[in-house]
């Protein structure tokens, strides 16, 4: 039912980018947490399970947390743009255990991809120029790199797949050492609505596809540098 978000999320960006004044690439690493938060669902084999999880993010391990964005700037100062964060979530192992699986995780990302709009506030701080206030907010999807194992299955899930829609917020500072190069802090909070299919085990042929529905909460704090022409 999500194959057709990108598509519409690219449309959205079309149609709402006016002429930009300026174009601001920006990279940044940081530190993330995850919320607890509730999985329902169906294994391959049928088994019906519902229960919290408690998610680990992990952002220093490898792969780093780390997002990237770029931003249309306007003459008004309202910003226009995409965005992608590369975070995790790995549920812990009582809950792993508990669900009948030997890894549930997305651990090589739960990538959360957004069209932006900005808002920056420059002149803010009178006495120091050279900072700038921002805010944003983006809506998008989130495709995660699904890595679940169930117990005694001889195959696992393990892929990117399109899990559902995808919200951010964002308040950040920027300084700019010129008109050319900017160091910035903000915080950053995603959410994301996840469907999530889970193969069938290939010793089994015509066992069905199994299911895990969860909403997954993530909180960062990054630094990172911005380049604008």
């Amino acid at each position: 039912m999500y194959q057709n978000l990108p598509a519409a999320l690219v449309m959205l960006l079309t149609f709402a980018t006016p002429a930009a004044a300026e174009m601001e690439l920006s990279l940044y690493l940081g530190v993330q947490t995850v919320d607890g938060s509730s999985a329902s669902g169906t294994l391959p084999d049928g088994t019906a399970f519902s229960r919290g999880i408690d998610w680990r993010a992990k952002p220093l391990d490898n792969p780093l947390y780390y997002g990237g964005r770029a931003t249309w700037w306007t003459q008004k100062n309202w910003g226009f743009g995409v965005e992608g964060t590369h975070a995790k979530a790995i549920a812990s192992r009582p809950d792993q255990n508990a669900l009948g699986v030997n890894k549930l995780e997305f651990s090589d990302g739960h990538n959360i991809f957004t069209a932006n709009v900005m808002k920056r506030f420059p002149d803010t701080f009178a006495r120091t120029p050279k900072f700038t206030p921002y805010l944003g907010a983006g809506v998008g999807v989130a495709v995660p790199h699904v890595d679940i194992r169930v117990a005694g299955a001889a195959s696992r899930t393990f892929g990117l797949e399109v899990t559902g829609p995808a919200l951010r917020g964002i308040a950040g500072l920027k300084y700019d050492f010129n008109d050319r190069w900017a160091l910035f802090g903000e915080y950053q909070i995603t959410w994301s609505d996840n469907e999530v299919t889970i193969d069938p085990d290939i010793a089994l042929p015509g066992q069905p596809a199994g299911e895990l529905n969860t909403e997954i909460l993530t909180h960062a704090v990054n630094i990172g540098v911005s380049y604008s022409f």
